[in-house]
Formats: C-alpha cells, structure tokens, sequence
C-alpha cells in the first residue's frame, strides 16, 4: 500500500450526553472526501480513541469505511495493551476495508526488549499493513530493526527533523517493496479494487431468456482500473505539527498526518502540493500561514481542534468527559487563528 500525501486525523463526534454521533461522523468523512487529502486516519493516536468501547470502535471502522471516497487511503490506529487487543482492533479494521493500521507502543510502561515484541507479535499476525507510530524515544536502529519486518511497511513519526528523517531513510535504504498505483502514482486502494470487482460481475441478460423475444440493451461490465507498480521504499511520515513540514518533505518524508489537517485540509494540502510543484518558496510561505493555528492546536488539544473544526464546516462538537470544552476566551483565540485557513 502507498502511503503519502495529507492524511486526515479524524475526530470522534459526540453529542452533548457523550453519546457517538454517527451522522455528524459520516458528514465530515464525505467531505474530507472532496477534499485533496490522501488519506484518513481513524481513530488517531492523541484523539479520543481511548474513550470508545469495542462496539464504538467497530461502528467508527464501518462508518468511515461506507462515507469515504473509493480512493482515499483508511488507516486504522491501533492503540491497546496487549498484543491480543490490538489484533481485534486489526481484524475489525481489515472487516470494514481499511488498507493499514497504525499501531502504537502500549500506554503500559514496557521495556525495550517487551516492546519490540508487541511490534513484531502484531506485524506478525495483522491482517492488514502496520505503520508503525514513534516517538523521539525509539531510537534509529531500534526502527531500522522493525523496518526489517515484512508485514511493516512505515512509520509516523512525532518531533520529526530533518537529520533524524535522513537516518531513518539510510538504515532502511535495503528496504524496497512494490506497490500497486493508478496511472498517475496515486495508491490504489482495497475498496476500489471491490467496486471494479464488483462491477465486472455483471452479465448480459440474453433474449431467450427474457421468453418475449425481443432483446434488450444491457450495459458492458465497467473496465478495469488501469493500474501499474511502483518500487517504494520504508515510508516516513511526520505527525503533528505542520510547521516543519516543508523541511521534511525536503529530507524525503513521503507525506505527513498533520494535527490541524482536521480542521484545514486544504490549507496543509496546499503546502505539500506547492512543494511537489517543484515550488518550495510558495511551500515555506503557505506552511508560516499555519504556524499560530498549529501552535494554538497543540496548546489546547484535541477541544481546540474540535472547535476549529466546527468553525470550518466540519462537526467538531463537544470532548468526551472528563475532557472540557474551551472557554469563551479559548474561543476567541481560536477564532482569530482560524480566520485565515476558513476557506
């Protein structure tokens, strides 16, 4: 699976007694649909992930799956204790036609030797392709040691640089994998592969068999999506902050999960399509456009993030207990940030 571009942290949207909103899910996934994103991350790390039950989390999976354009790349994160927890979260996801997951290291204190075999334990057994989520304290050749796995195809990485995006790529360069892309190198994903699929099954209905004599018109199967094969290499992908972004892109990141992509798609894609341009000037300046929205973000959390959400047409609704909801103060600083990025 290629994994590039923008990809969206999606918020879990609740009513005001804390209940999930399944509605208010499936509008904000269609509309990231039409939106330059890549990519959808459900229930992301840093989220409210952590407040849903498991019957929460298997609606969450299905209602993305049935909101979200065809060609939009589903992730799944996977954050659990125990090695058996997150592959039910891995099974529900590939049930519901996610393409990856995310998986983070366990809330759990573990040692290094304990963590690297939940990793390994997990890629092992994933019915899907594992990203793996780091942080600044999995060293270089501890991600150099389970890049090496066949079922982990990258990584997202908090606090990224530059160096430590150029270390990644040289311990891993060995690493190399085809994928399936569209004619112009965007992934393809399980859920368009299933709409060719079924699409393809359908027959001509013969004139004999209708008994009236008379025939009738039925239209061809659709044809096939064309297709060709990429050679990728380990994927990086930044998370968080937008800021950096432009210098990553530089280091080689394949694309990033940006905090304040939920909020403004469009603007964070509009740096990365700069850069892509061959434009890293028009990047830079789209990229300082997001520096006090993405600072104000990471400052108030995931409330912050819902608030600008709903102030760009997006559902952002209330936290979920014990998480609150800004002040009218908070509100006002939110609002002054976000006045620049509401389109």
């Amino acid at each position: 699976m290629l994994i590039d571009g923008i990809h969206v942290p999606l918020t879990a949207p609740f009513y005001r007694d804390g209940a999930s909103y399944w509605r208010k899910l499936e509008h904000n996934v269609g509309r990231y649909s039409l939106t330059p994103a890549a990519g959808l991350l459900a229930m992301p790390p840093g989220g409210e992930a952590g407040t849903l039950s498991d019957a929460e989390v298997v609606e969450t999976l299905q209602v993305v799956s049935a909101s979200a354009a065809r060609e939009k790349v589903l992730t799944a994160g996977v954050a659990a204790d125990s090695v058996r927890g997150a592959l039910w979260v891995a099974e529900q996801a590939a049930q519901a036609g996610f393409d990856a997951v995310l998986l983070s290291a366990p809330e759990a204190s573990l040692s290094a030797a304990e963590l690297g075999v939940y990793f390994a334990a997990v890629a092992d057994r994933s019915a899907l392709p594992v990203m793996l989520r780091a942080g600044l304290e999995m060293s270089v050749p501890h991600i150099a040691e389970l890049a090496a796995h066949a079922n982990v195809i990258g990584i997202y990485v908090d606090g990224l640089t530059g160096e430590r995006t150029r270390a990644i790529a040289q311990v891993t360069s060995e690493k190399r994998r085809e994928v399936e892309v569209t004619t112009v190198f965007a992934a393809v994903t399980g859920r368009m592969k299933q709409q060719v699929a079924s699409d393809g099954a359908a027959t001509f209905v013969s004139a004999e068999s209708l008994g009236g004599g008379a025939g009738l018109a039925i239209a061809p199967p659709k044809a096939a999506i064309k297709t060709r094969v990429k050679t990728v290499g380990f994927q990086t992908m930044a998370a968080g902050k937008a800021e950096s972004l432009v210098e990553l892109l530089e280091a080689g990141v394949a694309g990033a999960m940006l905090r304040l992509a939920a909020c403004a798609p469009q603007a964070c894609h509009e740096v990365y399509a700069a850069f892509k341009d061959g434009n890293p000037a028009l990047a830079r300046d789209k990229a300082a456009r997001l520096r006090d929205a993405d600072a104000l973000m990471l400052e108030l959390g995931i409330a912050g993030v819902k608030y600008a959400c709903d102030l760009n047409g997006y559902y952002g609704g209330p936290p979920r207990l014990p998480r609150l909801a800004l002040t009218g103060d908070e509100r006002k600083r939110v609002d002054s940030v976000m006045a620049v990025l509401r389109a």
